[in-house]
């Protein structure tokens, strides 16, 4: 009688970890959303800071072959 009592005790302890294993592993999936949430927004973040960072080496070169000129009438 005392093995159908320690399988029973078993049966007990495994039904345990296995809901604890389930609140782990939502919690887990929880973490995870959040960090890919955070991921995609930071990689919205990097991509506008890349177009400002384009957009202002554009504005720089266009300036650059004004400025090396010399300006007219002037004679070095």
């Amino acid at each position: 009688m005392s093995s159908i009592e320690d399988l029973s005790a078993r049966v007990e302890r495994l039904l345990l970890r296995h809901e604890e294993l389930q609140r782990a592993h939502g919690l887990l999936e929880q973490q995870l959303l959040a960090v890919s949430a955070e991921r995609d927004s930071l990689r919205g973040r990097l991509a506008a800071a890349r177009q400002r960072i384009d957009a202002l080496l554009d504005r720089l070169q266009a300036d650059a072959p004004a400025a090396a000129a010399p300006p007219t009438g002037e004679m070095p």
